[in-house]
């Protein structure tokens, strides 16, 4: 699947469970790791271990691998590493502490 398809499903599954503030960064030229950053939005630590945990289960239903999962145990920051995608699931708390979209911006 090419980025722009995986992208657009991603966008999808967010907006499907409500994530809120969805933001697309593009990171190409930026870094080394990755050539997009979702950023997004739950309203509670359990609203983000859902929309992580209805995502990857969105994604894996189609067969497409998911690299690597972090912190869904608590729910405050999940990244979701898809290679050429990173979505970072956040409490709005964290998500105002660290402006990520500030820091890429850059």
């Amino acid at each position: 699947m090419e980025n722009s398809q995986l992208l657009s499903l991603v966008l999808d599954k967010l907006d499907d469970i409500k994530s809120r503030d969805v933001q697309t960064l593009d990171v190409r030229g930026k870094s080394s790791e990755t050539d997009f950053m979702v950023v997004c939005s739950g309203t509670s630590n359990r609203h983000a271990r859902s929309i992580a945990s209805y995502l990857i289960a969105e994604l894996r239903k189609r067969e497409l691998p998911v690299l690597g999962i972090e912190g869904e145990r608590y729910g405050e920051w999940v990244l979701i590493d898809l290679g050429d995608i990173v979505v970072h699931v956040m409490q709005q708390e964290h998500r105002d502490f660290y402006q990520l979209e500030k820091l890429w911006a850059a």
